[in-house]
């Protein structure tokens, strides 16, 4: 059974004071900083109002999903407020105040958070796609032509090698991208302590840690690094554009999983029609348009998204909840990357 079929047959089982980055993070939409597009002309909260908040990645994709929905008889009259940003610091705000009925971010702890705030409903996940609206994996991406002949994980830490990849405390790529690496050091058969020190070496080889995907991408396109770590789905839209990238697959690479929830904002029902739209096999057939590997069967052409021979998922490696203290922790007993990043100088705060 490959790990895509073991997934689907898987079930996903406020603080009053708001950190320094929630509280920046709020300023910033206050400012307008924050991207906050309003696809429709009117002010007034009403039931075919909705507010998406997500991640940063899909935005291009919610470019044509929007309109696709409300062209459709449930869609009709909907108007859409959207903000995108960095996971982490999406799903930080929402907590703290954002409005907010649809929720689609990188990370599923991201959407745990609400549940905990008393945001999103508990059973959130209990749907035949487990709370996730797309797929992906974690890719390399190189200068077109590959001149530094990287193929492999391996590859990122020679010595001369620059690498790009956003930062762990605010980026849900960034984890995922670094439970990727790990987890494909312990695939290939080297021990815990072998593909922690995998990590000290990849950090020591990146050079740049950008907010979010998005940033990151656009930092690797202006020159910065020799390789990107990053979502398939990005690679994909970008080459599409004419980027000058090419990207690479490892062998050993992580199932990206990434969920899609309402939030209790009283406007449940037109928000339930619009996810219902992006789980459709029309949306799923946008979203994979966009690169992003669909979570219903039947839409993915034969042979478009290829599952890597060692492909793992995030519960291969003891899931969310035992990941993020392992690696992440920042208070108490700091994490495994809290560790790296600290000795390099690099920001741990939320």
């Amino acid at each position: 059974m490959s790990p895509m079929q073991k997934v689907a047959m898987r079930k996903s089982n406020r603080s009053s004071l708001l950190t320094r980055r929630t509280r920046s993070t709020l300023s910033l939409i206050a400012l307008g900083a924050v991207t906050f597009g309003l696809l429709a002309c009117g002010s007034s909260t009403s039931n075919k109002e909705l507010t998406l908040v997500a991640y940063s990645t899909p935005q291009g994709a919610y470019a044509k999903l929007i309109p696709a929905f409300t062209a459709t008889s449930d869609g009709k009259g909907v108007k859409f407020n959207q903000s995108y940003g960095p996971s982490g610091d999406q799903s930080r705000a929402v907590a703290a105040g954002l409005k907010a009925d649809v929720v689609n971010f990188s990370l599923e702890p991201d959407v745990t958070r609400l549940v905990k705030a008393g945001l999103v409903s508990s059973d959130w996940n209990q749907n035949a796609t487990h709370g996730f609206v797309t797929n992906s994996v974690a890719v390399i991406i190189v200068r077109k032509g590959n001149p530094k002949h990287i193929t492999s994980w391996s590859d990122l830490v020679k010595p001369g090698v620059q690498v790009v990849t956003p930062n762990p405390f605010t980026s849900g790529s960034a984890r995922w991208n670094i439970m990727a690496a790990y987890g494909a050091q312990i695939k290939e058969g080297k021990t815990p302590a072998e593909a922690e020190a995998y990590l000290k070496q990849l950090f020591h080889n990146v050079v740049s840690q950008d907010s979010s995907a998005r940033n990151a991408l656009q930092t690797f396109l202006a020159g910065r690094g020799d390789a990107l770590i990053d979502y398939e789905d990005e690679a994909i839209a970008d080459q599409k554009k004419g980027s000058p990238i090419e990207y690479v697959i490892p062998k050993y690479t992580i199932l990206i999983q990434n969920p899609i929830a309402i939030v209790g904002n009283g406007n449940t029902a037109e928000a339930q029609k619009f996810v219902n739209y992006l789980l459709s096999p029309a949306g799923q057939q946008i979203w994979a348009e966009n690169g992003y590997r669909p979570v219903i069967e039947g839409v993915a052409k034969p042979g478009e998204f290829p599952t890597p021979a060692g492909l793992f998922t995030i519960d291969d490696l003891g899931g969310w909840s035992k990941v993020g203290k392992e690696f992440f922790e920042t208070e108490g007993s700091p994490g495994i990357v809290t560790k790296i990043e600290e000795s390099l100088g690099v920001s741990t705060s939320k």
